[in-house]
């Protein structure tokens, strides 16, 4: 028991040593990250960290490499973002401090990445060399290399470029090889990664995505039409077609930009889906896959996205006509707002719940952010060629 004349001397040195604690800290804001993203600058190599609440880019992150075609994953915490660069650089970006904690050249040229279910894992998908590469989401250390190997025609054992790798339920990892025609799905659960190969899926998957509720793996194929299905709840099925008109058709018609199979938008129980080569967006039955509506719109749609509550969906479009962005209401089908954010519409992005739509317009050099409820205008930021926009609210979703 401390003597009552020790207290008060005890109790100004408890204070003066805590003071001084105090001030031996570095000033930082005390924040959270939920309201946080990040805007790719893809002519800067740089990531503009930007607060969606108030609309304002907080810090930039330079010395990131080439980010022509550059992804984005978080953390489980949603604190660090992994960026993915073109280059085959892999680094880890801490969102609060703005500093590249990590920083690993893992290959000639990648084209993306996933994240683990328990978020210990990060997953690169490479061309160059076809394969992909594990890494500890801690440290950047190498956990494993996965070669993407096929035996072609001739009966000589080739690599393969991996494209449409995304996380998956029960710690796995889904990818396709594009010059193998194949579908692969790596267990992550034991000492050593556990791959399951689905072959002669079709002629050249080039992306791919999959539900938000993780149960279907979905590849675009660029050789031929229609589309490869996984059903990840019964892979010993296999791999089935679907939509087999899904694709440029008989007439071949010129296509500006292949569009992103993660742009697909499932509302309720349709897909809604870019057509290829088409100014039309369709909608299919997503229980059976058939086919059910065909939406003429402004132009080749790249991204179709639907808001949070699934009422609308936001389209932009391939290059000519890509200076424009139209909004559709899901129940009506009807095209409610045509909206020109800028020059060269690359991205859009909601935040968590809906109440704004981020376009990036690289060829103007800016981010606009909409209301959507009101369809108006409500910010502008100034950024040098931006191109993908990604929020902290994917890391908590299946695919993203």
């Amino acid at each position: 028991m401390i003597a009552p004349a020790l207290r008060k001397p005890l109790a100004a040195l408890s204070l003066a040593a805590l003071v001084a604690g105090c001030q031996a800290t570095p000033t930082t804001e005390l924040r959270g990250t939920g309201d946080l993203g990040v805007v790719v600058e893809r002519a800067t190599g740089s990531l503009a960290v930007v607060d969606t609440s108030e609309r304002r880019i907080l810090d930039r992150v330079e010395g990131l490499g080439d980010l022509s075609h550059a992804s984005v994953k978080f953390s489980r915490d949603a604190r660090y973002a992994f960026v993915f660069g073109r280059d085959g650089g892999l680094s880890r970006v801490d969102l609060l401090s703005g500093e590249i904690t990590h920083r690993v050249m893992q290959s000639g040229n990648s084209i993306g990445g996933a994240v683990s279910q328990d978020g210990a894992l990060v997953a690169v998908a490479n061309y160059e060399p076809g394969g992909v590469k594990l890494f500890d989401s801690e440290t950047l250390e190498e956990v494993a290399d996965i070669p993407a190997t096929y035996r072609d025609a001739a009966g000589e054992t080739r690599r393969s470029k991996v494209v449409g790798l995304v996380d998956a339920p029960g710690n796995r990892f889904v990818y396709s090889l594009f010059e193998a025609g194949e579908i692969h799905l790596v267990d992550m659960n034991g000492d050593t990664p556990e791959l399951t190969r689905f072959t002669d899926i079709g002629e050249e998957p080039y992306d791919a995505l999959i539900g938000p509720n993780g149960r279907y793996y979905i590849a675009g194929l660029f050789g031929e039409d229609g589309l490869a299905l996984l059903d990840l709840w019964h892979p010993e099925a296999g791999v089935q077609r679907i939509l087999p008109d899904y694709g440029r058709g008989e007439e071949r018609l010129p296509v500006y930009k292949m569009p992103h199979l993660e742009g697909w938008t499932l509302a309720g129980d349709e897909a809604w889906l870019p057509a290829v080569g088409r100014h039309e967006v369709l909608i299919a039955d997503a229980d059976d896959w058939s086919l059910k509506d065909r939406l003429p719109v402004h132009g080749q749609p790249i991204f179709v996205m639907r808001r949070p509550d699934e009422r609308q969906v936001w389209v932009n479009f391939a290059h000519p006509d890509n200076d424009v962005v139209q909004v559709i209401d899901t129940e009506s089908r009807e095209i409610v707002a045509t909206l020109e954010p800028g020059e060269a519409v690359l991205h859009m992005e909601f935040t968590p719940k809906g109440e704004q739509a981020w376009v990036s317009a690289r060829d103007s050099d800016r981010v606009v952010v909409y209301d959507t409820r009101t369809l108006e205008e409500v910010a502008r930021l100034d950024s040098e060629s931006p191109s993908g926009i990604f929020f902290t609210d994917r890391a908590h979703r299946i695919g993203l």
